[in-house]
C-alpha cells in the first residue's frame, strides 16, 4: 500500500511514516519545511519527502492520504484530495487502526511532561525486556527515533489534547483507547482551539470513558483540574502519586532531586539516582513506574532503569560548554515549565548565574494569554533576556519592565546572541527556552563564544 503523509515534517506525523514504513508500506510524504532530526529519521528510511504542497505530489493516487492537523482547508493538496474524492483519514485514526488495534496502549496525557514521561515510560519497558512499541513527541536519547513498531503486546504512545485534523475537531488521543492512562497535569493551553480550561476538561473526560474497567488510570494526586475530570466520571481504578497521601510518593535526597526515594504505600521501594534534575522529572518517575507496574515490572526493577534513561532531546539539553559558559537547550515555552525548568536547574547550579533567553513561539503565548503570569515564573533567573520578533503582535516591554533591570527584549537574534555574550562569564549558565528552532541561536551563540 501506498501512504502519502500531508505535513510529514512534524514529530507525530514523521512518527506516523516510520510506524508505516515498518509495517510494510510504501510511503511519501510532503510539507512546508522539514529538518533534522525528522528529515534525518524519514531519509534513513528511504522515505521521499517533497517540499511543499503541490496537487502533483498526490499523482499517482496513494492508496491512502494521512492528514495532519497543520493542514486547513484553502492548501492546494487538500483542495484537490477533496475534488478528486481521493482517500483520506488523520493520523491519530491511522495509528489507532493499523497500529494500536489488539496492542496495550500506555498512553501518557497532561499539559505538560508527556514527551519525557512517555520516553521514561518506554524505557522502563524496554529495560525490562518487554521490546515495546511507541510514538513519541520528541527523539528519546535511549531509542534515537520518535517511533517504531516493537513487538506486541505493549505500545507507548504521547497522547496530546491538540485536535486530529480539520475534519476532526476532537482530541487526538479520543482515539487510542488505552489500557493504562497516565494523567500528569492540566492546565489551560492551546488558546488558538481552546476557550478555557473546562473545554479540555471535557475532552480529557471523553478519554477516561474510553479506557477499560479493567485498566488504571495513573493520576497525579496534587492537581486539581486533574481531580475535576476524574469527578466528571470515571470507571476505571485509579493510583495516585505526588500527593502526600498517595499510594506513589518520592522524597527527594538532593537540592535538585537527582536523587530521591521512592515510596509505594507504606513500602520503600528504593533509592534512585539519575541524570534528570527537578521534582517535575521526579513526579515523571513516579508515574511511570505505576504504569510500568501495571504491565509487570516490578517496581524494584523499574527503579534500577532510570540510572540509565537518558531524556529527550531539548530538555535542559547541554548544546556546549565554552569558556567556562554553559548554554543549554529546553523545550520550556508554557509559565510554569518554564518556573520547573528553571527551578530544576537552581537546584543543580546553586547560587551561579543563570541567563534565561526565551522565545514565545507557541501558539497560546503569541495570543498573550499567559503573558501575566510570565514575571513569576522567570523570577528565578540572574537575568532574562526576551526575544521580541516583529509579528508576535503584542510588547513584550511590559513583562520586562515588571522584572526590572535584570530583563531585557531584543528585536533580532543577531542582537540576542551580542546581549549575551555581554552578559555572559565564566561559570554562567545560559538557558534558552523556546519550542521552535529559534532562529538557530544555539549554535550562532556557540560559535560567537568560541571566537
Amino acid at each position: 500500500m501506498h501512504i502519502h503523509i500531508l505535513g510529514i515534517g512534524g514529530t507525530f506525523m514523521g512518527g506516523i511514516a516510520l510506524l508505516a514504513r515498518a509495517s510494510g508500506h510504501t510511503v511519501s510524504g510532503s510539507d512546508s519545511a522539514i529538518y533534522p532530526p525528522m528529515s534525518t529519521q524519514l531519509a534513513e528510511q528511504g522515505i521521499q519527502v517533497f517540499e511543499g504542497y503541490a496537487a502533483a505530489h498526490l499523482q499517482p493516487v496513494p492508496d491512502c492520504i494521512v492528514v495532519g492537523n497543520v493542514m486547513t482547508r484553502g492548501n492546494p493538496a487538500i483542495e484537490y484530495m477533496l475534488a478528486q474524492d481521493l482517500p483520506y483519514t488523520s493520523g491519530p485514526q491511522w495509528l489507532a487502526e493499523h497500529v494500536l488495534q489488539g496492542r496495550w496502549v500506555l498512553a501518557v496525557a497532561g499539559t505538560h511532561g508527556k514527551t519525557s514521561t512517555a520516553s521514561l515510560l518506554t524505557w522502563l519497558l524496554e529495560h525490562a525486556g518487554l521490546n515495546p512499541g511507541f510514538l513519541i513527541g520528541g527523539v528519546p536519547e535511549n531509542f534515537g527515533v520518535s517511533a517504531r513498531l516493537g513487538a506486541a503486546p505493549f505500545f507507548v504512545v504521547e497522547a496530546d489534547e491538540y485536535d486530529t485534523a480539520f475534519f476532526d475537531k476532537r482530541s487526538k488521543f479520543v482515539h487510542y483507547r488505552p489500557r493504562t492512562l497516565i494523567l500528569n497535569n492540566l492546565e489551560y493551553d492551546h488558546a488558538d482551539i481552546f476557550p478555557d480550561l473546562a473545554a479540555i476538561q471535557r475532552q480529557f473526560h471523553h478519554l477516561l470513558r474510553t479506557v477499560p474497567g479493567n485498566g488504571l488510570i495513573v493520576a497525579n494526586g496534587a492537581d486539581a483540574a486533574v481531580a475535576e475530570v476524574l469527578a466528571m466520571g470515571c470507571w476505571t481504578p485509579v493510583e495516585y502519586f505526588a500527593a502526600p497521601d498517595a499510594l506513589w510518593r518520592a522524597q527527594p535526597l538532593s537540592a535538585d532531586a537527582s536523587r530521591f526515594e521512592l515510596h509505594c504505600g507504606r513500602q520503600l521501594i528504593g533509592t534512585a539516582q539519575w541524570e534528570l534534575l527537578g521534582a517535575h522529572n521526579m513526579a515523571n518517575a513516579l508515574a511511570a513506574c505505576a504504569a510500568a507496574r501495571h504491565v509487570g515490572v516490578p517496581p524494584a526493577q523499574a527503579i534500577a532503569a532510570l540510572a540509565s534513561f537518558r531524556n529527550v532531546k531539548r530538555r535542559l539539553q547541554i548544546r556546549g560548554v565554552i569558556g567556562g559558559i554553559t548554554v543549554y537547550d529546553d523545550f520550556a515555552h508554557h509559565p510554569t515549565a518554564i518556573a520547573t525548568t528553571l527551578a530544576g536547574l537552581r537546584g543543580r547550579v546553586g547560587s551561579a548565574r543563570i541567563i534565561a533567553v526565551l522565545e514565545l513561539r507557541s501558539n497560546t503565548m503569541r495570543l498573550g494569554v499567559h503573558k501575566d503570569n510570565l514575571p513569576a515564573a522567570l523570577a528565578a533567573a540572574d537575568q532574562v533576556m526576551f526575544y521580541q520578533p516583529a509579528d508576535l503582535g503584542w510588547d513584550l516591554q511590559p513583562v520586562a519592565s515588571a522584572l526590572g533591570d535584570k530583563a531585557s527584549v531584543e528585536p533580532t537574534i543577531d542582537e540576542l546572541v551580542a546581549s549575551i555574550m555581554r552578559a555572559a562569564g565564566p561559570g554562567d549558565h545560559v538557558l534558552i527556552m523556546s519550542n521552535g528552532a529559534f532562529g538557530g541561536i544555539h549554535e550562532r551563540l556557540l560559535t560567537a563564544l568560541a571566537q
